[in-house]
C-alpha cells in the first residue's frame, strides 16, 4: 500500500496543477484577448438582439484603432461600470452630419442597411445631452458611435464622441442563443 500512495499523491497534485493552469489561462484570455458580453438593450436591433451573448476581441486594439463599420464595446460615459455596444460610424478628423434622417460622413450619405430605414436624428435636444451641433468634426483620439436601432439608442449623438481608450473590444460574433449566432 505504501507504494500506491506516491502515485495517488502525484495524481492529486497533477489535477490541482492542471486546474491552476486552466484558471490562469482563462484569466489571461479574458483580460487580454477576449471579452464576453450580454447585450442588455435593443439599441443594436436588428443586428444584435436584446439578451444576445457575444464575444469581442481585444488584441487588435493594441496596434490599431477602431474603424468605421466596426461594432465595438466601450465603457458607458454616463454610467460607470456599464459596457455599451455600438457601431463606429466615424473616426477622428471625419465630419458627421445628419440630413433628412440620413447619416452623412465627410459629405457622403452612408449606406446603412442594418438601420432598416430608421431615421437618424439629432439627440441634442434631449435633457442631459452633450448638445452636439452638426456638422460635427470628430476630435483626435475619439470615435463617433451609434446604435443600429437609431430611434432607440442613446449614443454619440447624445453623450458625444467616445475616447478610443474607452474601447474594450471589437465585436466578433454572437454565440447565444444559437438561433442568433453569427459573425458581426
Amino acid at each position: 500500500m505504501s507504494e500506491e500512495r506516491p502515485g495517488i499523491l502525484l495524481s492529486v497534485l497533477d489535477v490541482v496543477l492542471t486546474v491552476l493552469v486552466a484558471v490562469l489561462a482563462a484569466f489571461l484570455l479574458r483580460t487580454f484577448v477576449i471579452g464576453v458580453y450580454i447585450v442588455p438593450t435593443g439599441s443594436m436591433l436588428d443586428t444584435i438582439q436584446e439578451g444576445d451573448m457575444l464575444v469581442g476581441e481585444k488584441v487588435s486594439l493594441r496596434w490599431s484603432t477602431p474603424q468605421a463599420g466596426d461594432v465595438v464595446t466601450f465603457d458607458d460615459p454616463l454610467s460607470e461600470g456599464t459596457v455599451l455596444i455600438k457601431r463606429v460610424v466615424a473616426v477622428a478628423g471625419q465630419t458627421v452630419d445628419l440630413q433628412d434622417g440620413k447619416l452623412v460622413v465627410d459629405g457622403v450619405v452612408q449606406d446603412e442597411p442594418y438601420t432598416e430605414g430608421k431615421a437618424t436624428e439629432s439627440l441634442s435636444g434631449l435633457s442631459g445631452s452633450a448638445g452636439i451641433e452638426y456638422p460635427y468634426t470628430v476630435p483626435e483620439g475619439t470615435i463617433f458611435c451609434m446604435g443600429d436601432n437609431r430611434t432607440n439608442s442613446l449614443d454619440s449623438r447624445y453623450f458625444g464622441p467616445v475616447s478610443v481608450d474607452a474601447v474594450s473590444s471589437r465585436g466578433l460574433f454572437i454565440y447565444w442563443p444559437l438561433t442568433d449566432a453569427k459573425l458581426l
